[in-house]
C-alpha cells in the first residue's frame, strides 16, 4: 500500500493546511475564548463535507481532502474537554450534528429552484451539495459515535493520568483511537457492498494513517490551550454580557 511513499509539493502544501488550520483554531480560542471554537465547528464541518469531494496523492497513496478540517473537530473537542469539562465538550456533538442536517437540507430546497437558463453554477452545486443519502447516513452516524467516544475517552484518561505534562497522553490516544471508530463506520456504511472487502480495508487505512498524523501534531495546541487558559490569556466575551447587565 504504502510501497510508492513519496514526499513532495502536495506534502508541503497538505502540512501548511494542516498547521494554518490549527492555528486559525486556536487564534479563535484566543480571541474569543469557548465562542470561538463552537464558531469553527460548524465551519469545520462545511468544510470537511465540501473538501472530501477532492481526490488527491499523498505519501504515494490515494486519498480525499477533508480530513484536516474534520480533524479540527477533534482538536476543538479536546480543547474543550481539557479546559472546560464533559459537557461543554459534548456541545460540539451537537453543533456540527445540526449544522450537517441544516446545510444538508437548505442547500437541498435551493437546488430545486430552476437555474436562469444562462446560469453555469447548478451543476457544481448539485455536485458539492448533492450527496447520495448512504454518505449523509455514514457521514453523520460516524461523526456522532466518534466524537462521544473522543469525550468520554479523553474524561476517562484523565482521571488515570491527571497532570499537565499528560495531555499529550490522552490527547493522542482519545483521538486516534477516535477517529478509527470513526474511519471504520463511515467506510462500512458508506460503502460496504459496493466494493471488494479488501478494497475497503485499503481505503480504511489509507485515510487512518493520514488521520494519525493530523491527531499527533494537534498536540502541541492542546498544552498551548491550555497554558493559555492557566495564565488568564483566553479572552471570554461572555464575560462581557455579564458585565454589561451588572451595569445597566
Amino acid at each position: 500500500m504504502f510501497e510508492h511513499f513519496q514526499f513532495g509539493v502536495n506534502e508541503l502544501i497538505w502540512l501548511g493546511l494542516l498547521f494554518t488550520n490549527y492555528f486559525i483554531i486556536l487564534m479563535a480560542y484566543r480571541f474569543w475564548g469557548k465562542v470561538g471554537l463552537f464558531i469553527f465547528v460548524p465551519l469545520s464541518v462545511v468544510l470537511a463535507n465540501i473538501q472530501v469531494l477532492k481526490m488527491m496523492t499523498l505519501f504515494g497513496v490515494d486519498t480525499t481532502m477533508g480530513n484536516i478540517a474534520y480533524g479540527g473537530v477533534f482538536l476543538i473537542s479536546d480543547i474543550l474537554s481539557e479546559n472546560y469539562g464533559k459537557k461543554m465538550a459534548k456541545h460540539v456533538i451537537t453543533i456540527g450534528f445540526y449544522t450537517a442536517i441544516a446545510v444538508t437540507v437548505i442547500m437541498n430546497i435551493v437546488l430545486r429552484i430552476t437555474p436562469a437558463p444562462m446560469d453555469t453554477a447548478q451543476v457544481h452545486l448539485v455536485a458539492i451539495f448533492n450527496p447520495m443519502m448512504r454518505m449523509v447516513v455514514a457521514s453523520l452516524t460516524a461523526f456522532v459515535i466518534a466524537q462521544n467516544f473522543d469525550v468520554w475517552s479523553y474524561q476517562f484518561i484523565r482521571k488515570l493520568r491527571p497532570s499537565y505534562a499528560d495531555i499529550w497522553i490522552r490527547n493522542n490516544a482519545s483521538t486516534i483511537l477516535s477517529q478509527m471508530l470513526d474511519n471504520v463506520i463511515f467506510t462500512l456504511v458508506a460503502f460496504l457492498g459496493e466494493y471488494p472487502f479488501k478494497d475497503l480495508v485499503v481505503i480504511c487505512v489509507s485515510t487512518y494513517f493520514l488521520k494519525i498524523i493530523i491527531s499527533i501534531l494537534d498536540t502541541p495546541y492542546v498544552y498551548l490551550a491550555a497554558k493559555w487558559k492557566e495564565q488568564g490569556k483566553i479572552r471570554d466575551i461572555t464575560q462581557e454580557e455579564k458585565e454589561f447587565h451588572e451595569t445597566v
